[in-house]
């Protein structure tokens, strides 16, 4: 009798960081090692949205994800371990003085970043924080997104421009509110195109950051030169501990592109891309589909 596929488990993480190059450190006493927070996927939850979310629940913090990592790749029981990490961020107090030990994780600490190295458990962590040391620098993120699925054009009788989302657009405009948190997004631009403000305004409405919707980011209004303004103009309004997002059509996005001196990916429906800049320059990119 053949045996069972071997189990995959998939887990998040973040390795972050404040000034003076320290770096954020847990304590689990059921293993009694030292290593970078972070833990499981829950089921149909999203990596990106893990990684935060278990920096939350392990160390009390709120962190906004900066630049990818390496994955780790190990064995476990009877399968594998993927683990996705992000260097990050402290949003707010980075304070743990008045961390509550628990049976899970019993210490929270903040360590320069040679100490660390001494201090964590696993060789695979001491490759990933010597990755991260790298790239701990700020940055900014411009998410670059592609509508969700919307009304077929051809059975759209109406305006175009008031063409609306399908019901799994819907459901994806949902999913992406915790994506585009993640990234510390502050500021919202979206096409004019009704499909185009659906698919932002679940996140606007969440998070309470104002809609801007810009004519010169519709297909019926794009242009070359228009588009390269707004993505200028935000570019370099952008600060390196914050996030945008720009919604906008699959006809448009080359432009978009373009200004941000980057060949087009090719974005699927509702799919994001992310550019990590410093300085004005992107320094690295993901991309990422939220279902």
């Amino acid at each position: 009798m053949p045996a069972p596929p071997a189990k995959d488990v998939l887990a998040a993480g973040v390795v972050a960081f404040r000034p003076g190059r320290r770096v954020l450190l847990v304590h689990r006493p059921k293993y009694d090692d030292w290593s970078f927070p972070k833990g499981k996927l829950d089921r149909g939850e999203h990596r990106v949205a893990a990684a935060v979310r278990e920096v939350a629940e392990e160390t009390g913090l709120h962190v906004r994800l900066c630049l990818p990592l390496p994955d780790q790749r190990y064995p476990v029981g009877h399968g594998r371990k993927t683990v996705h990490y992000w260097t990050g961020r402290v949003v707010g107090d980075p304070d743990v003085s008045g961390y509550r030990p628990n049976d899970e994780i019993d210490a929270v600490r903040w360590v320069e970043a040679d100490e660390a190295a001494d201090l964590l458990t696993y060789e695979r962590d001491r490759t990933t924080l010597a990755a991260a040391v790298r790239r701990r620098r700020r940055t900014g993120a411009v998410v670059v997104l592609r509508h969700g699925p919307a009304r077929s054009r051809r059975a759209w009788r109406r305006d175009d421009a008031e063409r609306p989302l399908l019901r799994l657009g819907e459901h994806q405009a949902l999913r992406l509110v915790p994506l585009l948190a993640a990234y510390g997004v502050t500021r919202v631009l979206s096409s004019s195109s009704r499909r185009c403000v659906q698919t932002v305004e679940p996140f606007a409405s969440t998070t309470g950051w104002d809609l801007e919707t810009r004519r010169r980011l519709s297909e019926e209004h794009a242009s070359r030169p228009g588009v390269a303004r707004v993505v200028d103009d935000l570019v370099t309004g952008l600060a390196e501990h914050a996030g945008a997002v720009v919604c906008t059509h699959r006809p448009v996005l080359p432009h978009v592109f373009d200004a941000l001196g980057l060949d087009d990916p090719h974005l699927e429906t509702g799919e994001m891309f992310v550019a990590h800049l410093r300085k004005g320059r992107v320094v690295a990119s993901e991309r990422h589909l939220p279902a």
